[in-house]
């Protein structure tokens, strides 16, 4: 397990949608001091988080970020998918942010990258170690902005989320009840998942590290094949199987170990998304 370093630092968070304001939040409770960037920010806000209005995408937008910056979380949402807005927030704009901070405070960036970097690898365990292969724009522009980023002189931290649920993101639960989903059951697609909770105590957790390691996934101890998942998640709302059909297009089948994440000293709350999507409908 590795040490944790003290909280009470200057944090900004660039980009600041649902996965951001949960990381806020636990900045806040151990006495962080938050700063979040926001095309359009709340008009009023008593969380304690301070506000900035700042477009990635355009560098004149941030000449006034606060200054003694510490950390900088990069978590930004493009507003189109398709490669040139993907370069456009990832790439470009994680330049144009540490251009405007410069490096006199600055300890450590923390990249929010995904496991769509990893492409097809049918079936078989991958972790960090694992060369990147990535299948489409999102996954190639997100490895293009992680290299660019082990390049600059300021230390940090990549983190390949796979796929998110948890409150206000049940789209998945959704397309089951409308009968919309199907999953290849003669050979196993498997998925990965990670609850949106824990992802904010993952990225939170990283921060703490004093000395981290530059690349982890994040991602939950139980990787399922596609059709096991959506069977367990029809029983939860009393529909029937999934049909047989084609593997989701672009999304390989791959097994995330999360074998690093646990050994600096993380803890899912939620080690397996059938516990944690039956929560959600519990709650």
């Amino acid at each position: 397990m590795l040490k944790e370093a003290v909280a009470n630092e200057r944090i900004l968070l660039a980009g600041c949608g649902d996965l951001g304001l949960r990381v806020a939040r636990r900045l806040l409770a151990r006495g962080d001091e938050v700063w979040a960037l926001r095309r359009s920010p709340p008009m009023s806000d008593d969380s304690g988080i301070h506000w900035l209005r700042g477009d990635l995408t355009r560098p004149e937008t941030l000449r006034k970020l606060a200054a003694d910056i510490a950390r900088v979380v990069y978590l930004p949402t493009p507003d189109r998918r398709d490669a040139a807005a993907y370069r456009g927030t990832f790439v470009d704009g994680l330049r144009h942010v540490l251009d405007a901070l410069g490096h006199a405070s600055l300890q450590r960036v923390l990249l929010v990258s995904s496991s769509a970097v990893h492409g097809e690898h049918a079936g078989g365990w991958i972790d960090e170690g694992t060369p990147p292969s990535p299948l489409g724009f999102n996954g190639g522009v997100l490895l293009e902005a992680e290299q660019w980023l082990a390049a600059q002189p300021v230390p940090s931290i990549v983190l390949r989320l796979a796929g998110l649920y948890g409150p206000g993101r049940l789209q998945l639960l959704e397309r089951l009840r409308a009968g919309q989903l199907q999953a290849p059951r003669a050979r196993p697609h498997w998925a990965n998942r990670i609850h949106v909770d824990d992802a904010a105590a993952a990225i939170v957790h990283l921060l703490s590290l004093v000395d981290p390691l530059p690349l982890y996934l994040g991602v939950d101890d139980t990787p399922l094949p596609l059709d096991v998942l959506y069977d367990h998640l029809s029983a939860l709302v009393g529909m029937p199987p999934v049909a047989d059909g084609p593997a989701p297009v672009g999304i390989g089948s791959k097994r995330l170990r999360n074998a690093r994440l646990r050994a600096s000293g993380f803890v899912p709350r939620w080690p397996d998304s059938r516990e944690g999507y039956a929560a959600l409908l519990d709650a």
